[in-house]
Parts: C-alpha cells; sequence; structure tokens
C-alpha cells in the first residue's frame, strides 16, 4: 500500500473508534496488519531467494569447417572451467546475418577474456560454409541439422545467444541479433567481472 492509503485507512479507523464504534475500529486495525504483514512477508521471501541459475544442457556435434562437416566434435565439456559464449544461428535466418559480422570482430580481438561457439542449426552445409566464410567467422562452429541442441536449449526462433559462466550456468540469454552492448553485460556475468 501507498504512504496516502495507509494514512486513509488509519484514518478510517480513527474516525470508526471516535464514533463510539471501537470493535470495527479493531477489527479495520487487524486487518490492515494482516495485509501488511503479508506484503511484507511475500517481498522479503521473494528478495531473499535469488532465482536459480540453470545448468546449460550438454552437447556434442561435428566442427563444420572450411571443407565442410569434420569428424571431430565441438563439445561442451571440452570448455570445462571457462565461461561460453554459445551462438545458435542459420544461414537463412536475417537477424543472423546482422549479428554474425559483430561476433567475428569479437572474437577476432578479444576472445582471450570468454571462449566463443557458434552452432549452425537447420541448414545446408553448402549455405552454412558461404554464410560463415563471408563474415570471416573463425570461432569455433558446430553443425546441428537435426535442431538436437537448440531443441535442448529450448530455442525456437533464431538467433539465441546464451552467456555461460565457468560452470556452464546460463548467466544471460538474448532473443534476436545479439548487440556490443549485449555481449559486454553477457561476458560481466559470465566473467563475474565488470566491463
Amino acid at each position: 500500500m501507498s504512504e496516502r492509503t495507509w494514512k486513509a485507512a488509519f484514518g478510517e479507523v480513527r474516525r470508526a473508534a471516535a464514533k463510539n464504534k471501537l470493535t470495527t475500529g479493531v477489527i479495520a486495525v487487524a486487518v490492515i496488519a494482516s495485509f501488511a504483514l503479508i506484503a511484507w512477508a511475500g517481498t522479503s521471501s521473494s528478495a531473499a531467494k535469488p532465482a536459480a541459475k540453470p545448468a546449460a544442457a550438454g552437447f556434442s556435434v561435428p566442427f563444420l569447417g572450411q571443407a565442410g562437416v569434420d569428424s571431430s566434435r565441438l563439445s561442451l565439456a571440452s570448455y570445462a572451467g571457462k565461461p561460453l559464449i554459445v551462438n545458435f544461428f542459420a544461414s537463412w535466418c536475417s537477424p543472423c546475418k546482422t549479428e554474425t559480422p559483430l561476433l567475428a570482430r569479437f572474437y577476432r580481438t578479444e576472445h582471450g577474456k570468454v571462449a566463443l561457439v557458434g552452432l549452425d542449426e537447420n541448414d545446408q552445409v553448402a549455405s552454412a560454409l558461404k554464410f560463415i566464410g563471408a563474415d570471416g567467422v573463425t570461432y569455433p562452429v558446430g553443425w546441428d541439422p537435426q535442431v538436437t541442441v537448440a531443441s535442448a536449449y529450448n530455442v525456437s526462433l533464431l538467433p539465441q545467444t546464451f552467456f555461460l559462466d565457468a560452470r556452464h550456468r546460463i548467466v544471460f540469454r538474448t532473443f534476436g541479433a545479439v548487440t556490443s552492448a549485449d555481449l559486454s553485460k553477457g561476458i560481466a556475468l559470465a566473467t563475474g567481472r565488470s566491463s
């Protein structure tokens, strides 16, 4: 309740008591006190328990390299103990075309802060290779044509980017094309350092 509402409620109690309706006043005070206690308990319990950071789903998919799909694997486990950015994209996705050059530049200049992997979803190999080649992608890209990993991360629209801390808990998620501001915020949360 706002301060004005509390004042009005106490004013009503005083008026009721003044009219010799003490019982009504006592009941009103009890009701107001009950609502105040419920409101206080609700806000203090939700503030006391921060939301748990969900664990990222493990994955292991073939690499998508210059020669096509590679027999080696890109896995979450290979980044154990390291913060990681996981970007879900596809060559046919318009917003992906906006964000991929930014991610490629980021990786070339600042990948020492946090690792970055791309996961190409529901795509054709030739289209995917042309896409990552045109944007100068040098970060590792995994091939997930059956959207298995995307499904495990509840990705229904592309692009989406997940920022994982060193324990591979999801600390930040973006929907749509990632921005420089998203990268700064996600990296700060993933590494525990301010940007």
